[in-house]
């Protein structure tokens, strides 16, 4: 899923973090246990709640909240009852069946098996065009649907009563069923979102939930706020009352917040990581699966080139920008897909595939500038180059450091432009961009997750990267049963995305966080949504 720049170190294990707090807080004074609400951030607006077309952090945590679908994860990212309480596996892996308990959404309505079957056509529609269509195609018949090639009676998704859904695969898929926890496979009451049209998903009055809270106000770019469900079919585990989410783009800003007692958690870097890192009742570390990396857009003129975008990409001190920028655990790029991935086959990819990523002088980033260069027939001075970066403090930062980097190595200056995630976002859809800083999270722990939004095509191939035999090492894997050799396909296909250079990797980001004691099992995840707060609670404040 498409980050924000937030502050956040990595943890080795792959598994969510509980935070279980311990003592007491004295700067949050001496509030009644009673009052159980939550205060946390988020570094810019609520872009979406809708399912089909969330494609980011915020929206994603947002939606895992309030709504819910046939699983959820537990503490160790492990598949275990939502609104589905049991499922069947057909022997050769293509076939599950999933038998759904009583459960209601907050209008009352019932959630039924055609919720889930019309929310994942809708995606799939391309009239709909959603950016996350691509993660359904493993369903049988829903790339052909989505293209517009294939009728939706076709797609491997049905109700075969209003408690049992049956869904049909392409072939075996070992991280399917983990899947069915992202938002993207969530239901949809249809009734209420075609009453609702192209407003749905954009306000409180348009929004629907069926988890453990609802969405009660939503005031863009400054604040969204949750409250408890009690139409939820597991409400009475859900202890939170109210969760209230702050736009705050700065980290000072938070870090102050935070000490006023304003704030409950927020992410840490740079200097904040040594204010807090000794104090071991507020201070974590957690696992994170995302990588920042650096888009081209080959259609601006030089960029067409795989020699200066890997000038571009080796000018970088990576080492040193992991340590400036963030100073939280993050670590140097030594490929695509970041450390601590899976590779499906009881090992991690990194280690599989060793570094496809190394590296290179400055001088050997200044001799692939020159050839790049005079290929295109081009002086550096001729290089219109402009880089697009979030508006806040961190992002900031990290632009002023790339443009020196380049400046003084290669001699390119390159412009610096600031404006809202929303906007980024939209502006790198539209290839409205030169080049680009940005981020993504793993939606599932495989390396697929990362490379096949590199396919020709694919809504999220944001560089138009288009290479025939990277098509076919991505399509082998997907249809793959052998794990080892689905494995080595994928490692393959990384090698081949890092000669090309389509896409410069700078970091593995990190995660670390300062949570107030009192804020009891709040779960972390390193993939997928970022946190679960069906358990949490507050106690001790």
């Amino acid at each position: 899923m498409n980050k924000k720049w937030f502050g956040t170190a990595m943890a080795a294990v792959m598994m969510g973090t509980i935070l279980t707090g311990c003592g007491s807080d004295s700067a949050a004074g001496s509030a009644d246990n009673s009052a159980q609400e939550l205060h946390l951030t988020m570094g810019d607006d609520l872009p979406s709640a809708d399912v089909a077309k969330a494609t980011d952090q915020y929206s994603f945590n947002i939606l895992s909240n309030t709504m819910e679908g046939l699983v959820r994860l537990d503490k160790d990212g492990k598949a275990v009852p939502g609104i589905a309480t049991d499922w069947e596996i057909s022997q050769d892996g293509k076939t599950y069946t999933f038998h759904l308990r009583d459960a209601k959404w907050s209008n009352g309505d019932a959630v039924t098996a055609q919720d889930f079957v019309y929310s994942w056509k809708r995606t799939l529609d391309p009239k709909t065009a959603s950016q996350y269509a691509f993660l359904l195609q493993t369903v049988k018949g829903a790339k052909e649907f989505s293209a517009g090639q294939g009728a939706d009676s076709e797609v491997g998704i049905k109700a075969l009563n209003d408690k049992t859904i049956e869904v049909t695969l392409n072939n075996p898929t070992p991280y399917f069923l983990n899947q069915m926890a992202f938002p993207t496979f969530f239901p949809l009451d249809q009734k209420f979102v075609e009453s609702k049209g192209k407003d749905f998903g954009t306000s409180v009055e348009t929004s629907l939930s069926n988890g453990p809270f609802k969405l009660t106000d939503w005031q863009h770019d400054t604040s969204v706020n949750i409250e408890k469900n009690a139409d939820y079919w597991d409400a009475a585990t859900v202890k939170l009352q109210k969760v209230t989410f702050n736009v705050v783009k700065d980290s000072s800003a938070m870090a102050n917040m935070y000490e006023a007692g304003e704030i409950d958690r927020f992410g840490l870097v740079r200097d904040l990581v040594d204010q807090y890192k000794d104090k071991t009742d507020e201070y974590s570390v957690e696992s994170e699966l995302t990588n920042g990396y650096l888009i081209f857009n080959p259609e601006v003129k030089g960029l067409e080139n795989s020699k200066i975008r890997t000038a571009l990409t080796y000018a970088v001190d990576k080492d040193m920008y992991a340590d400036i920028i963030y100073h939280n655990g993050t670590k140097a790029a030594t490929g695509f897909v970041p450390d601590g991935t899976s590779d499906s086959n009881g090992g991690q990819f990194r280690k599989l595939a060793g570094d496809t990523l190394t590296k290179h002088t400055d001088a050997e980033a200044k001799s692939q500038l020159d050839e790049g260069l005079q290929e295109v027939g081009m002086q550096a001075a001729d290089l219109k180059l402009k880089l697009l970066v979030d508006d806040t403090d961190l992002a900031k930062k990290a632009a002023e450091f790339l443009k020196e980097q380049w400046r003084t190595k290669l001699g390119v200056d390159v412009a610096i432009e600031n404006v809202p995630f929303k906007l980024r976002l939209e502006k790198e859809r539209k290839m409205d961009y030169a080049i680009s800083i940005t981020l993504w999270g793993a939606d599932y722990n495989d390396p697929m997750t990362f490379l096949d939004m590199f396919v020709s095509k694919n809504e999220f191939n944001k560089v138009n990267y288009s290479n025939l035999e990277y098509d076919k090492l991505i399509s082998a894997a997907k249809i793959s049963s052998d794990t080892k050799q689905r494995a080595q396909l994928l490692v393959e296909a990384e090698k081949l995305l890092m000669k090309d250079m389509a896409v410069g990797p700078v970091f593995f980001r990190g995660k670390a966080f300062a949570t107030k004691p009192y804020v009891k099992d709040l779960i972390s995840f390193p993939f997928g949504v970022d946190y679960e707060l069906k358990h949490t609670y507050i106690d001790g404040k």
